[in-house]
């Protein structure tokens, strides 16, 4: 409502510049404030500052959009973002709240790591400290540190994930925090259904492979003052903001693994495309994860580790070539499996458990000659997880030889006859491992348990797609085998009576 004044009581000035500022500032003296115009002076104040209008910028007008609903379903409130009047409370979202959203998706811990996150967020013009209910500009900002922010923006979020406590945390903590990361991430991947045909029964424990991923991730973070602590000193080891900022800098899995658990668990800007594409890769899509009793020597973490290792083209699909548990312990069998498959990963398990590998970036082929380039390394997945690139030192990348008696009979990567990184002799349970002190041409240590190992399992992975040769030759028919005989059949205006006869081709996705 309105209360009229006659205009000389007012004594307003109409100057197209200054007649709206004058009204409100008069209506608001006599505090007769008109309905909306109030609630329009508090947009002009902190309630939604120049920082938030910044990092509400960073998203596109679809992302604000999936932000918005999803903010209106964590608070509870129905219609279209934005929608409010004099009766309208302020939308906030709760610890509560945020749980029965999750629900199954995140453990508990996680979520309540997730509402802390949002509670460091401090508003400009509002007092310091945490608060019980996050607001939409928290929830924006939170948004926009995780998802599109720098090292910098990120440390001061995960440091209020890590502890609820102000000030700087332990390594204990952080080792916590990152295997709890881990661990949700696998699990949210799992329950959304987005492993891609990998099945957790079918593959090595979680958890072994969630505490060395963790250990290789936490290998890079460098405590102030870069003094070299062990035991009980290194966990007990203080580390401030500007510690966690170099180290989400320098290990990118850290933010990747924040954004699934984000996208995945609260479903933010999960399907928009174009910011999905750090996902898309993340888990390779799993052919040949069959039979009956079968249990990979890979686990989930190290699935994704190794993946990120790979070039680019060939991170999107993984097919089992090989497995001494499924085709036999012969090395015959084995290069029948590997050769001119293309790329692949080698994958060994020795008699004491240690599980290492390789991988080798050409097709394999039976010659005297090391083959491959730059882009082969090995790995080791247990006792720890780590990769060994190349050096520069000399191009000893590959080698595959049998049925020769002047040169080596083997599979070897890195090093050189006899001193290979990674070697598995023509008698097929015999290998070694010679380092000392490292591998010339990848900088690997010794990868086994012992220098020289017994084989207990093996497996062999393609990467990328199928090539063109194989797939050709698997799917041509007979009836296309003579080009030329074709060509004189139909030039006599005879036709083929087995035209018909041909098998549909399989789908490479069945």
């Amino acid at each position: 409502m309105f209360i009229l004044f006659p205009l000389s009581a007012l004594n307003l000035c109409f100057c197209c510049t200054c007649s709206t500022l004058c009204v409100i500032k008069l209506f608001q003296l006599a505090k007769f404030v008109p309905v909306g115009l109030h609630h329009l002076s508090g947009k002009m104040g902190n309630t939604e500052s120049s920082s938030y209008q910044n990092h509400l910028s960073r998203f596109l007008p679809e992302e604000q959009t999936d932000i918005d609903k999803v903010f209106d379903t964590l608070s509870g409130v129905d219609g279209p973002a934005g929608v409010k009047n004099e009766k309208t409370t302020r939308k906030f979202v709760t610890l509560a709240k945020l749980k029965a959203y999750t629900q199954q998706a995140l453990p508990e811990q996680m979520t309540i790591r997730l509402f802390n996150g949002m509670r460091s967020v401090n508003l400009p013009g509002k007092a310091a400290g945490p608060s019980e209910q996050i607001v939409k500009e928290q929830f924006v900002m939170f948004m926009s540190y995780l998802l599109k922010g720098l090292a910098d923006e990120k440390s001061g979020i995960i440091m209020g994930m890590i502890s609820e406590t102000a000030g700087p945390v332990t390594r204990k903590q952080i080792q916590e925090f990152t295997e709890h990361l881990v661990t949700v991430a696998v699990h949210v991947l799992n329950y959304r259904k987005e492993l891609k045909g990998w099945d957790l029964e079918k593959t090595r424990d979680v958890a072994s492979g969630v505490k060395t991923l963790a250990s290789q991730l936490l290998s890079e973070l460098r405590p102030a003052g870069g003094e070299s602590l062990v035991g009980a000193e290194l966990q007990n080891a203080t580390c401030d903001q500007s510690v966690i900022e170099d180290w989400v800098f320098r290990v990118p899995q850290i933010s990747t693994f924040l954004s699934v658990v984000i996208r995945l668990g609260l479903l933010v800007l999960h399907s928009v495309p174009d910011e999905a594409k750090d996902l898309v890769n993340l888990v390779p899509k799993c052919k040949g994860l069959k039979g009956e009793g079968f249990v990979s020597l890979l686990d989930i973490p190290s699935i994704i580790y190794i993946n990120s290792y790979l070039p680019m083209e060939l991170q999107h699909k993984w097919r089992l070539l090989f497995s001494s548990r499924l085709h036999g312990e012969s090395f015959s069998q084995l290069c029948g499996h590997i050769v001119s498959k293309g790329p692949c990963l080698l994958v060994l398990k020795d008699t004491d458990g240690y599980i290492f590998g390789g991988f080798a970036s050409h097709s394999w082929e039976v010659k005297p000659q090391f083959q491959g380039d730059n882009r082969c390394f090995l790995f080791s997945i247990f006792p720890s997880l780590a990769m060994y690139l190349d050096t520069g030192y000399n191009d000893h990348y590959m080698y595959l030889n049998h049925g020769q008696q002047t040169m080596p009979n083997g599979l070897g990567m890195g090093g050189q006859h006899e001193y290979f990184g990674l070697w598995i002799d023509c008698d097929y349970g015999k290998g070694h491992s010679k380092a000392k002190s490292r591998c010339t041409t990848y900088n690997s240590p010794q990868l086994s348990a012992k220098e020289d190992f017994t084989l207990d399992a093996m497996e062999v992975w393609a990467v990328g797609e199928v090539p063109e040769t194989e797939e050709t030759k698997g799917k041509k028919s007979v009836l296309d085998a003579d080009p030329e005989a074709q060509a004189l059949l139909e030039m006599t205006g005879k036709s083929r009576q087995s035209e018909g006869l041909r098998t549909p081709a399989e789908d490479d996705d069945n």
